[in-house]
């Protein structure tokens, strides 16, 4: 399910409203009424979870590679694929009302393809650095150049490390292995997807692939060189 979270700004916080539940909002303020203008989006991403606790959960633990935010808290509101907002309270969710054209998103952001194994590829978005970079493939990047414009972006030491087997490259032997992501080359830096790469690498990477553990370790390719 794809999901966006957003998290107030504490430079926009001018009441001092974050981390504040509906009970004490109301007492402080009167009736609870969000200001989608003093959020700031934090996640747009697919993950696996579609209930609200599960997300919760998994926000104050795991998280995700592509998540700009802090741990999950309240105030914090979260918009599911279905258009609902739901306020995450004291206790539960509160579903609200939730003007997301009034919330800001961030303009360091690249547009990119995410692929992670066994899932189907998805547009989402990146924070422009290197940490923003190096979270998203979980470590160290490597490039692999395209011959259309575009990267391929993933983990130097993703089969040294253990990393699960991807997908294939296009010579059909190559394997990329751990979560990767495709973004534009322009030259001396990346840049933003355009709606048909976009819709390419979508397309091209929709279909998971099972790749033994033993394949992808038969992949590495090292050369040992003996000095008499």
């Amino acid at each position: 399910m794809r999901i966006k979270i957003y998290q107030i700004d504490s430079d926009l916080d001018k009441e001092r409203v974050r981390f504040l539940g509906s009970d004490e909002h109301d007492s402080l303020f009167g009736k609870m009424k969000i200001d989608p203008s003093i959020y700031k989006q934090v996640f747009n991403a697919v993950i696996d979870e579609n209930d609200l606790e599960d997300i919760f959960r998994r926000f104050n633990t795991d998280g995700h590679p592509l998540y700009r935010g802090s741990s999950m808290s309240v105030s914090d509101v979260v918009v599911t694929e279905d258009g609902k907002a739901h306020f995450c309270d004291s206790i539960g969710f509160k579903d609200i009302d939730f003007d997301e054209s009034q919330a800001t998103i961030p303009d360091n952001l690249f547009r990119i393809v995410y692929v992670e194994p066994h899932r189907p590829a998805y547009e989402s978005d990146m924070e422009d650095s290197y940490e923003g970079e190096s979270k998203a493939v979980k470590g160290m990047i490597e490039l692999i150049y395209n011959d259309d414009g575009t990267i391929l972006v993933g983990n130097d030491e993703a089969k040294l490390i253990g990393m699960e087997g991807n997908r294939h490259l296009d010579n059909g032997v190559s394997i990329i292995a751990g979560p990767f992501f495709v973004i534009g080359d322009d030259g001396e830096d990346f840049r933003s997807l355009t709606d048909e790469e976009v819709n390419k690498y979508v397309q091209k990477y929709a279909e998971p692939e099972d790749i033994s553990d033993e394949e992808t370790q038969a992949d590495m390719g090292f050369v040992i060189y003996g000095m008499e």
